[in-house]
């Protein structure tokens, strides 16, 4: 008997757990283009790229970069690096110690975005595409090479769930889109990272002030920047090529290194922010620069409300406010109904005891609730603090906060005698009141950063994280769930008040309408709350980062008007899908989020 039987039929699609890339080019090629592609990058941005100057950064120079074209170039640098290591090249693999091939598609996604972003905003602004020199198009057109070049690279597809018989059409286009979708994202993702080897203490001390030099670098370019192109560009280039290093393994091995030198980690955080105000010519940037430490203070308090304890604040803000209101009536303001002028360390001691008094009255009635009640109930303090600040005006009621005028013309404080009010020269330097402030704010911060640090490391710090992840747990074990959510409560609203204290003065003028749930600009609850969840629950870096994101971005965003809060709603919602444990996340949250990470040997207290 003869048996004949049918070859499948070959459909032309890669099977499962086939490695070819997502587009149709043989690897070898693909990687040769995107390393190529890197190297042409760099050199088309020594060309010029328009013909007349009126498009910002001057980009009709030819043999010097300037402005989108510095950032283009950084991308393919990058870009070309990482492709030189995928070839493992000696002395450069080192860069990619969890695989290149992820790395090197996001290196050449930020190069191509930053450089048609760049052309397009040239031909939009000038008139169309006839404005655009030789280089330009040199630019657009490599960019492109090197992107297509790095999605032929090769891709570990997963394998794709069976369909069922019965499915409709629309179903079975579910179905497919959805796997195409996985197969996208095993596209970008890589492997782990290889350990760090043990290295002598000065050279990983080394490699620690290498970091923190670069943060500083990246973070003064970004608030420097002079023009919203030039913003926009960077915040695309910072982007994508963040997330190259990361899929490179290199954040993850920096991480390692830090993490073995906490202190001193900390520490060279602190002066290498302490060196901001000497990269600045004037006092313009660090006025931002306190503004940022103010509401990352204020942020890093309220990570104990939310991020340690898991109580839900939606009225932080207030404590804010009613830190600076104490402060202000007792520091000689004219506006103020006391006639009382205390020195700075009276003030900041009235700021933070006002704003505990308050965390403690509000906190004691309610901390019986749980989840969405206690979350409706702080909103209405925040509510009431503000309209009772605008009541307490001597007509609707006593005259105690001078009502929407609020208390004005607070004079600068004085610390030690030295009057943060004037400008000083030091070494040469000189440093004006908001570079003053800056530093003042610097050492409060560093004192929220110690409490924050210490608490979670303490008994009461492990009940606030028993009580967050399972509070029935927690009291059936035996710990005081009331008792322990007020101190998380009252510590917040001090370390808030604290913060407080130093806005009202930086302000000159505390009126209610700064102390709103949600509003265009921080500090708000709404964007304090943002700050905690985007930088990461629970961590000291996370509420610090998210805190200087979400005030400088839509500080450099005001172009966009009306559209500017539609723009940043965005971002979040598509952070929150792609990375929901935030920036920087402790090792308990991402694996919330992402099962399929293998679990950690050890966890500390807070999971960090």
């Amino acid at each position: 008997m003869t048996t004949q039987t049918t070859a499948p039929k070959n459909t032309g699609a890669p099977a499962a757990g086939d490695a070819s890339g997502l587009i149709g080019i043989p690897a070898h090629i693909g990687r040769a283009l995107a390393t190529g592609g890197g190297v042409l990058t760099v050199v088309s941005t020594f060309l010029a790229w328009t013909w007349t100057a009126e498009f910002p950064g001057d980009l009709t120079v030819y043999g010097y970069p300037g402005g989108l074209q510095v950032l283009v170039l950084v991308a393919g640098a990058l870009t070309a690096l990482i492709g030189l290591a995928s070839y493992g090249v000696k002395g450069l693999r080192w860069l990619v110690p969890a695989g290149a091939d992820a790395a090197l598609r996001f290196a050449a996604l930020a190069a191509f975005a930053t450089a048609w972003y760049t052309v397009i905003a040239i031909s939009a602004q000038l008139g169309g595409l006839v404005n655009l020199e030789p280089g330009g198009y040199i630019a657009a057109a490599v960019t492109l090479i090197a992107l297509l070049g790095s999605l032929a690279l090769p891709v570990e597809r997963p394998e794709p769930d069976p369909f069922d018989p019965d499915d409709t059409g629309w179903e079975r286009f579910k179905h497919t889109s959805a796997h195409n979708w996985q197969i996208v994202k095993a596209a970008f993702a890589s492997g782990s990272p290889r350990p760090v080897r043990a290295l002598p203490s000065y050279a990983e001390i080394l490699i620690i002030v290498a970091v923190l030099a670069a943060g500083l670098f990246v973070f003064t370019y970004g608030i420097g920047t002079e023009y919203d192109e030039l913003f926009v560009g960077f915040l695309i280039t910072a982007g994508f090529g963040f997330a190259a290093l990361n899929k490179s393994g290199l954040i993850a091995q920096a991480s390692e290194i830090t993490a073995r030198h906490q202190n001193i980690t900390v520490c060279g955080a602190f002066i290498a922010a302490a060196c901001f105000p000497f990269t600045q010519s004037d006092d313009q940037y660090a006025t931002i620069g306190v503004y940022i430490l103010i509401f990352a203070t204020v942020a890093l308090g309220l990570n104990i409300v939310v991020g340690l304890a898991g109580l839900l604040d939606l009225g932080y803000v207030a404590f804010l406010g009613v830190g600076a209101y104490a402060a202000s009536m007792v520091s000689g303001s004219p506006s103020s109904p006391f006639d009382l002028h205390l020195p700075f360390w009276g003030a900041v001691l009235v700021g933070a005891a006002a704003s505990l008094v308050f965390g403690v009255l509000i906190g004691a009635p309610t901390l019986r609730l749980r989840g969405d009640y206690l979350a409706i109930v702080t909103l209405g303090f925040g509510e009431i603090f503000r309209i009772t600040a605008n009541n307490l005006d001597g007509t609707s009621g006593p005259d105690i906060t001078n009502g929407s005028n609020g208390i004005s013309s607070i004079p600068d404080l004085k610390v030690l005698g030295f009057d943060l009010g004037i400008a000083h020269e030091f070494g040469g330097f000189t440093i004006g009141r908001f570079a003053n402030y800056f530093f003042l704010m610097l050492v409060i911060t560093a004192v929220v950063v110690l409490v924050f640090r210490r608490s979670g490391d303490s008994r009461i710090g492990r009940a606030w994280v028993a009580i967050r992840e399972d509070e029935t747990a927690a009291l059936a074990m035996g710990i005081n769930g009331f008792r322990v959510k007020l101190i998380a409560f009252a510590v917040g609203a001090s370390l808030a008040g604290l913060a407080g204290t130093v806005q009202a003065h930086v302000t000159y003028t505390v009126t209610p309408e700064q102390y709103l749930f949600a509003g265009t600009t921080p500090p708000n609850s709404a964007f304090l709350l943002a700050a905690v969840v985007l930088g990461g629950m629970g961590t000291i870096a996370g509420p610090l980062i998210g805190a200087s994101l979400l005030f400088l971005i839509p500080n450099k965003l005001q172009f966009l008007d009306d559209y500017q809060l539609f723009a940043f709603g965005l971002a979040l919602v598509l952070l929150m899908r792609f990375r929901p444990e935030g920036l920087i996340a402790n090792r308990r949250r991402k694996l919330e989020f992402h099962e399929e990470d293998e679990a950690p040997a050890v966890l500390s207290k807070t999971g960090a």
